[in-house]
């Protein structure tokens, strides 16, 4: 059901239970799509998708719940992708620790409220104020909308309030009023301006340059012949076989798959030209594919699938392939998802992420402030050991 209440003398804050409750243009213009740095996850369309598809619902565990701020013309100024959640599944930034320490205690941790892109550990704006405001106006939008949040979480009585994967200026806000903080990590390539792969492999010490080239070699003589695919050339054939690879990897690491086969229709005909997807094919039948997604300076790689098992085809497909197309398209970034140590030999250099967590039980949120304290120590120190050792010759010994 929609809701809304009056935020103050100036703004409107509603809760929609679908994102079409909210036009395209105006959520699209508070996410900053056309901007220079736009994330592709945060669109309107992205989010469309999602729930047409069906891959988003209360069935599925996500109840819509987004927020967004009205002024008294009823444009939208700002806005927040919100699910009420009866699980932690597709997250990435794992809090079932907490439900179970929660549930022993005697409390109910489920349902709670999660402000966050669905199946996607990708870091974006999250409390998204139209950035043709002035700072302040976009600093107070963020702040109601961060209170609007908590005010839902406590009318709808749930145990928290989680936004996973938003921009470090949004992280600060939210800490400074008093959410709990919380610190992951990634592996991000970052283009320091290369003309060229053989410019970024002359930046590695000697012996992991020749290591890359050892791989790539071996991948590229399997006899599985690799395309770039970006938008219409994008067809049902492709969509068909890199959703059988997805539903292997799903089933061999998660034992259930997020997405059906109609999210992936529609991301191709919703996000056009944003769609980059790289295929293997073995004697004309595909055989492994990786789903990226262009951002305005950001390629971000999502999802990857095999139906063979050859050596190294899976760093030139999802990793290899991508600074290819990062340097030729002068993009600064790859992030090539969540998780993965063995990013780092190949150019990929850890990177903060972060999260925020509101939780109403005091008790229980102290115990959790005081092992947030001790993770982010220990993932702090992990980022600059790793960034330390990774294979760069500007940090030989």
């Amino acid at each position: 059901m929609d809701d809304e209440k009056q935020a103050d003398q100036d703004w409107t804050l509603k809760v929609v239970s679908s994102i079409h409750r909210i036009a395209p243009e105006a959520w699209d213009a508070c996410a900053g799509v056309g901007r220079s740095d736009h994330n592709p996850f945060v669109r309107h369309a992205f989010f469309s998708a999602l729930e047409d598809s069906g891959s988003v619902s209360a069935d599925a565990g996500w109840q819509p719940q987004h927020v967004a701020l009205e002024d008294r013309n009823g444009s939208v100024l700002a806005c927040a992708p919100l699910y009420l959640k009866s699980h932690s599944y597709g997250e990435y930034v794992f809090d079932w620790g907490w439900a179970e320490a929660f549930q022993r205690a005697g409390g109910r941790y489920y349902p709670k409220l999660q402000c966050a892109v669905p199946f996607t550990p990708v870091t974006g704006p999250r409390l998204m104020a139209r950035p043709d405001l002035d700072e302040r106006t976009q600093r107070e939008l963020r702040q109601t909308l961060m209170a609007g949040m908590i005010e839902l979480a406590r009318r709808l009585k749930v145990s928290s309030l989680h936004v996973t994967f938003p921009r470090e200026v949004e992280f600060e806000t939210m800490r400074n009023a008093g959410f709990l903080p919380r610190l992951g990590e990634q592996y991000h390539w970052k283009n320091e301006g290369y003309a060229s792969f053989d410019g970024f492999l002359a930046a590695l010490s000697s012996r992991k340059r020749k290591d890359i080239r050892k791989e790539r070699e071996k991948a590229n003589s399997c006899g599985v012949k690799i395309s770039t695919l970006v938008g219409a050339d994008i067809t049902a054939r492709h969509w068909d076989a890199f959703f059988g690879f997805y539903m292997n990897t799903s089933d061999r690491k998660w034992g259930q798959a997020y997405l059906n086969r109609e999210f992936f229709d529609l991301l191709g005909q919703r996000l056009g030209e944003a769609v980059v997807l790289v295929m293997g094919e073995e004697d004309g039948r595909p055989v492994c594919g990786a789903l990226n997604l262009r951002g305005g300076d950001t390629l971000f790689g999502r999802n990857w699938g095999t139906a063979v098992d050859y050596p190294m085809l899976h760093f030139e497909v999802c990793y290899y392939r991508a600074i290819d197309f990062a340097i030729e398209h002068k993009l600064a970034w790859v992030e090539a998802g969540a998780q993965g140590r063995h990013k780092l030999q190949r150019g990929y250099l850890p990177r903060a992420t972060y999260s925020a967590h509101w939780i109403a039980n005091p008790s229980f949120a102290d115990a959790v402030a005081r092992f947030l304290d001790q993770e982010r120590e220990a993932v702090t120190e992990e980022i600059e050991a790793l960034t330390e050792a990774g294979p760069f010759r500007h940090l030989d010994n």
